[in-house]
C-alpha cells in the first residue's frame, strides 16, 4: 500500500498555481485561434518552457517579503545613524562601555568559575585530605602508605593518586638551572586522564623503589630546553643528584598542579622512608566513578579510614577524611570577588541601558511628526515599531562590537592586575564571550528600544499632531525622570560599595604589621625532600649558606623561614603546656619555623627573654605576646615546655626561650593570633631566605647568587624579590576588586549625570513656550533656574534614598571583604550622598541657565 504523498510547502503551491494559470491562459488563446484543445495545450507548454526552470527563475526574482522588509529596515537604520552622527556616537560609546565592561568581567567568570577544569570529565576530580579529628594539627597531607590503603579499600573512586613538589637543580648544562619537579604517586596520569603528547607513560617497574629512573617533561620545558626537538626522548636529565631518562612530553594544555612544573617523576610507595604512617607529604586527588556523587565517596572514605583506625590505632584512629571538588580548591575564594564585580558591572550596564532609553524616548518624541506622516501614508504600527527597534539594534550591535575591543583590552588587563588570580591565563575572548556579547546586544535592544518604540507609536495621528500644536504649554517628562532616578539609584549603590572598599584599603595601608618589610630581600635555594633523611647535613648546609650571606657587605641580617611573614599561610596546631592538655581550653597557635636572626631581620621586638640562638634547633621556642596573654595570663611562659598535642613525632617538644611582639604573620588584614616560633633553620630543603640590606635589596642579588654558587655550585638560586612585592601580591585580589569597582562606580556616576543633564536639556526645549509665558507675566530668570535645579535635585535626592536602602540590603555581601570599616559606615554613606548631590547640582545648573535665557517675545512669536 502506497503512503500518502506529502503536502507541498505553501510557497511551492503558489508557484504551481501561478504557472498553471499562465499555461491555461495560453491554451485559451490558442483555442480561440481555432486549434483543438490537445494541440492548444501542447503549443502552450512548448511556448511556456520547462516548469522547473521557470520556478527557479521565479524563486530568484521573488525575495521573501520578510527579507525585503528586513533589508528595508536595515537601510533605514543606517540612514538614521548617518543623519544623527552625534546622537549615534553617544549611544554607541555608552553601550561600548557598558557591554564591554560586562563582557570583560564575564570572560573572567567564564574562565575561572564557570568553565570546567581543562581535563577530561573534570567534574569527577576530587581533592582528598586527612585531618586530625580533634583539630589539634593543621597538617592535611597524606602518608604514602595511607594513600595506597585508600586506593585499595574504597569502592567509589576509579583511582586515587597524589603528588608533591620539589625545587631542584638541573646540572647537565654549564650552570645549574632551577626546575620544579612534581613527584607523583602511581595512577597519577590515570586520575588526570592525560597521556603524553610525545613518548609514553611510566612503566610499572619505574614506579617501584630501585626501578629505572625516568621523567616526563612539560611542553614548556621541552620548548625552552630542547627547542621542541623530538630527539629529546631518551636524553638524560641530571636532576637533584640523580640521572633520569626522558620518556615523554606532556601536552601544552596540561599544567597541573601549576604552570611552573617542569618534570613529573614517579614517587615509589614502597620506598624505605615511605612506610611510616606519620610521614605525610602527598596532596591527594581522586577520580569519582561516573555513578557516584561526592557525598557517597566521602562516606565511603570515612568508612575506610575507620577500618584503618582499628587496624592502626596510632595515628589513624585520630584521623578523619575531608573531600572537596578539585575545581573549588583551585578557584578558592576568588569566585566571590568575581561575582561581586559581575553584579556591579551588570548594574553599570543597566545604567547605560536606562540612559540610552531616556535618549531614545526624547528622540522618538521629536520624531512624532515623522511617525504621524508614516501613519497617514498607511504604515502599520507594527512596521514602525520594527523600524525603531532595528535602529536600536544597529546602535546596540555597533556598541557591542566596540565593546568587544574594550573586553579584549580588559582581559589583557586582568593578566596584569591579577597575576595571582587562579586560572588567570585562561581569561581570553572566545566564541562564548562573543555569543554573550551578541546576547547582550539583543537584550539591550529590547531594554532600551522596546518601550520608547511602543510609546512613540501609541498615539493616534490626531493626538500626535495635537501634541505638537501651539496650544501645548508644558511637558512633564515623568518617564524620563524615572529613568534618571534609576540611574542615580544604581550609581549610589555602586559608589557606596566602591567607597567602602576604598576606605578598607585605606585602613589597611595604615596598619603596622608588627615587622618592617622594607629593605628585605627574599629568595630560595634549590633542594630536595630526599635531603631530609640526613637532617643534620641539611641543617648544616642551610646554616653555612646563612653565614656566607651575613658576611656580604651591606647585609645587616639574614635568616630563613618556612613561610613568608605577612603572606596568608596559617598553620594552626594545638600545643600542650608542660605535657598537660587543659580539657575544654585547647591551646591553639600558629606554628612557624624560623632560624636564628629572624626577629632581627624582620625588626620584630623581643619583649622578654632571648631569641633563637645560632645553634638552636626545635628544642628552642619563642612565643608572641598574644600567646602569652591568652593562655598564660600574668604568668611568664619562659622556661615552660610546649609540645604538640597530636600524635605527630615530627613536632618535637621545646622550651620557651623568649616572648616576641605581635606580628601580622598571616596577612596584613589579619589580626595577630597566638604564635609559636620553632627555632629551626631547615624546616624544608628550600626555605625562604630573608636578607635585610642597608639600601635597595635588589642591588645585591648578583652578589648573593655568586656567593652561593661558590659554596654550592650544583644548586640554583631563584625567586629573588623584595618582601614588599610578596605583600603586594597577597593583596592583589583586594586591589583588583577595589580598582575595578571604583572605575565602575565613577563611570556610573558620569552616566547618571549625563542622563540628568540630557533630560533637563530636553525638557527645557519642550517647555520653551511655558518659560516664555512665565517670563512675560513677571517671573524672574533666577526663579526659572531655581525651578529647573530643584527638579533635578529632587530626583537626585530620591535616587540617593532608594540607593542607600539598596546598599544597606546588599551590605552583607561585601562585609567579609572589608577591614577596619563597617559595611554600614556612616561616613561613607554621607560622603556618597554629598557627592551625588554636588555632581547632580552641577549637572542641573547648565540646562537651567540655558532655559532661563529664553526671550519671551521671540518664543511667543515662533509658537
Amino acid at each position: 500500500m502506497k503512503g500518502k504523498r506529502p503536502e507541498k510547502p505553501a510557497s511551492e503551491q503558489r508557484l504551481d498555481n501561478e504557472i498553471a494559470f499562465h499555461i491555461a491562459k495560453l491554451t485559451e488563446d490558442y483555442v480561440a485561434q481555432g486549434m483543438s484543445s490537445e494541440e492548444a495545450r501542447r503549443r502552450a507548454l512548448l511556448e511556456f518552457g520547462g516548469t522547473d526552470q521557470v520556478k527557479q527563475q521565479l524563486r530568484e526574482v521573488h525575495i521573501s517579503p520578510a527579507v525585503e522588509t528586513l533589508l528595508f529596515h536595515a537601510k533605514s537604520a543606517m540612514r538614521f545613524l548617518c543623519k544623527s552622527p552625534l546622537f549615534s556616537s553617544v549611544v554607541i560609546l555608552t553601550l561600548a562601555l557598558g557591554i564591554g565592561a560586562n563582557s570583560a568581567v564575564f570572560s573572567a567568570i567564564d574562565a575561572v568559575v564557570l568553565r570546567p577544569l581543562p581535563y577530561p570529565n573534570g567534574d569527577q576530580l576530587v581533592a582528598i585530605y586527612q585531618q586530625d579529628s580533634k583539630g589539634r594539627d593543621a597538617n592535611r597531607f597524606v602518608a604514602p602508605v595511607r594513600l595506597e590503603n585508600w586506593n585499595q579499600m574504597n569502592s567509589t573512586f576509579q583511582a586515587i593518586s597524589g603528588y608533591y613538589l620539589d625545587d631542584l637543580s638541573e646540572t647537565s648544562g654549564s650552570l645549574p638551572q632551577k626546575i620544579t619537579e612534581c613527584l607523583v604517586a602511581p595512577r597519577f596520569l590515570e586520575v588526570m586522564r592525560v597521556s603524553p603528547a610525545l613518548g609514553r607513560e611510566f612503566a610499572p617497574n619505574e614506579e617501584h623503589w630501585g626501578g629505572p629512573s625516568s621523567v616526563i617533561i612539560s611542553y614548556r620545558y621541552w620548548q625552552q630546553r630542547f627547542g621542541g626537538d623530538p630527539a629529546a626522548l631518551g636524553q638524560k636529565l641530571h636532576v637533584g643528584g640523580f640521572t633520569s631518562s626522558i620518556i615523554g612530553v606532556m601536552p601544552a594544555s596540561f599544567q597541573f598542579p601549576n604552570p611552573d612544573v617542569d618534570v613529573w617523576t614517579p614517587s615509589a610507595p614502597d620506598a624505605p622512608f615511605a612506610g611510616r604512617r606519620d610521614s605525610t607529604w602527598f596532596t591527594v586527588i581522586g577520580r569519582l566513578k561516573p555513578t557516584t556523587n561526592l557525598r557517597q565517596a566521602t562516606n565511603d572514605l570515612l568508612t575506610v579510614q575507620s577500618q584503618l583506625g582499628k587496624q592502626f590505632p596510632k595515628p589513624d584512629a585520630e584521623l578523619t577524611v575531608q573531600t572537596q571538588p578539585l575545581k573549588d580548591v583551585i578557584v578558592g575564594n576568588s569566585g566571590s570577588s568575581l561575582w561581586l564585580l559581575y553584579g556591579s558591572v551588570s548594574l553599570l550596564l543597566l545604567i547605560a541601558c536606562s540612559n540610552i532609553a531616556a535618549l531614545l524616548l526624547a528622540r522618538t518624541t521629536e520624531r512624532e511628526h515623522e511617525v504621524s506622516i508614516r501613519f497617514s501614508l498607511g504604515a502599520s504600527r507594527k512596521s514602525i515599531v520594527a523600524q525603531l527597534l532595528t535602529e536600536t539594534f544597529a546602535l546596540a550591535l555597533l556598541g557591542s562590537l566596540a565593546g568587544l575591543l574594550i573586553a579584549y583590552a580588559a582581559s589583557r588587563g586582568f593578566h596584569l592586575l591579577a597575576k595571582t588570580l587562579p586560572r588567570a591565563e585562561e581569561i581570553a575572548l572566545n566564541w562564548r564571550i562573543v555569543a554573550y556579547t551578541l546576547a547582550a546586544a539583543l537584550m539591550t535592544t529590547f531594554l532600551c528600544g522596546l518601550f520608547p518604540a511602543l510609546r512613540g507609536t501609541r498615539r493616534t495621528l490626531a493626538r500626535s499632531l495635537a501634541a505638537g500644536s501651539r496650544t501645548q504649554i508644558s511637558a512633564r517628562g515623568t518617564l524620563q525622570w524615572m529613568l534618571v532616578g534609576m540611574q542615580i539609584t544604581m550609581a549610589v549603590t555602586l559608589l557606596i560599595g566602591a567607597g567602602l572598599l576604598l576606605r578598607s584599603f585605606q585602613q589597611l595601608s595604615r596598619v603596622y604589621p608588627g615587622f618592617d618589610p622594607s629593605h628585605v630581600l627574599t629568595f630560595q635555594v634549590s633542594g630536595s625532600w630526599g635531603e631530609t633523611t640526613e637532617m643534620k647535613n641539611l641543617v648544616q648546609r642551610v646554616n653555612r649558606t646563612l653565614d656566607s650571606i651575613r658576611a656580604i657587605p651591606g647585609v645587616e641580617a639574614a635568616s630563613t623561614a618556612a613561610m613568608l611573614p605577612g603572606v596568608p599561610s596559617l598553620y594552626q596546631v594545638e600545643f600542650k603546656l608542660d605535657g598537660r592538655v587543659q580539657p575544654g581550653h585547647p591551646m591553639l597557635a600558629d606554628n612557624r619555623y624560623v632560624s636564628s636572626g629572624y626577629f632581627e631581620t624582620m625588626h620584630i621586638p623581643l619583649l622578654a627573654g632571648g631569641s633563637c640562638r645560632q645553634a638552636s634547633n626545635t628544642s628552642d621556642l619563642v612565643v608572641n605576646r598574644a600567646f602569652a596573654e591568652r593562655y598564660l595570663g600574668g604568668t611568664s611562659p619562659i622556661g615552660h615546655q610546649l609540645s604538640g598535642a597530636s600524635n605527630n613525632d615530627f613536632l618535637a617538644p621545646g622550651i620557651v626561650r623568649g616572648i616576641a611582639g605581635n606580628a601580622r604573620e598571616e596577612g596584613i588584614n589579619s589580626n595577630p593570633v597566638p604564635t609559636v616560633y620553632s627555632c629551626f633553620s631547615a624546616p624544608t630543603p628550600f626555605p625562604n631566605y630573608l636578607v635585610r640590606t642597608q639600601g635597595d635589596p635588589m642591588i645585591i642579588v648578583e652578589t648573593i647568587r655568586r656567593k652561593i654558587h661558590d659554596i654550592e655550585p650544583s644548586r640554583s638560586v631563584y625567586s629573588f624579590a623584595p618582601l614588599q612585592d610578596h605583600l603586594n601580591d597577597a593583596s592583589a585580589e583586594n586591589r583588583l576588586r577595589t580598582t575595578l569597582l571604583t572605575i565602575f562606580a565613577a563611570t556610573a556616576v558620569s552616566l547618571a549625570c549625563i542622563g540628568l543633564y540630557g533630560t533637563l536639556s530636553y525638557l527645557g526645549r519642550l517647555r520653551q513656550r511655558e518659560v516664555g509665558v512665565r517670563l512675560a507675566v513677571g517671573a524672574t530668570r533666577n526663579q526659572i533656574v531655581a525651578q529647573f535645579m530643584l527638579q533635578g535635585l529632587r530626583v537626585a535626592v530620591t535616587g540617593c534614598a532608594i540607593g542607600i536602602s539598596l546598599a544597606l540590603w546588599l551590605s552583607h555581601f561585601i562585609a567579609s571583604m572589608l577591614y577596619g570599616v563597617s559595611a554600614v559606615d556612616p561616613a561613607t554613606y554621607a560622603g556618597v550622598v554629598c557627592l551625588i548631590l554636588l555632581v547632580g547640582g552641577f549637572a542641573s545648573l547648565m540646562p537651567a541657565l540655558r532655559a532661563s535665557r529664553v526671550e519671551p517675545v521671540q518664543v511667543l512669536r515662533e509658537q
